[in-house]
């Protein structure tokens, strides 16, 4: 079995998502495998990654905006808050969904569903340069 592995660099928004398929789509071309599993790992704690829809953005909005809902800045109990009262609200985001996300790959493509994209979701009201690592493993 072999290993290749990335680093990339996504520009955020503030909270909301990037999609970032096509750049694991051209690490896993590089690597020229064609059968295995591609790892996606994010490598900070105020931001998360999900697979979701990539056709209508309003579905990523509703999840952005209900999360928003679900964990709301200035909660007078949070006392992590030296970076602003985005700074906790924005771990307890990350701690609730997921930091690494796994996709199969099959004949060279990724065997993502026909409305399935890869995104950065910055939890953060400012945007950030976050680094995600690719580890493709595979034949």
């Amino acid at each position: 079995m072999a290993t290749f592995t990335k680093t990339i660099r996504l520009q955020s928004r503030p909270k909301s998502t990037v999609e970032f398929t096509d750049e694991v789509t051209r690490a896993l071309q590089d690597s020229g495998l064609q059968e295995g599993c591609a790892i996606v790992f994010c490598r900070h704690t105020s931001c998360s990654l999900v697979i979701m829809e990539n056709a209508d953005p309003s579905a990523r909005h509703d999840l952005e905006r209900f999360l928003d809902r679900l964990v709301p800045e200035n909660d007078p109990e949070f006392t992590h808050t030296l970076e602003g009262p985005d700074d906790m609200p924005s771990h307890i985001k990350m701690a609730l969904t997921r930091t690494s996300e796994t996709v199969p790959f099959h004949g060279g493509q990724l065997m993502l569903g026909t409305w399935q994209g890869l995104y950065l979701w910055e939890h953060r009201s400012a945007r950030h340069s976050r680094e995600i690592v690719i580890q493709l493993n595979g034949e």
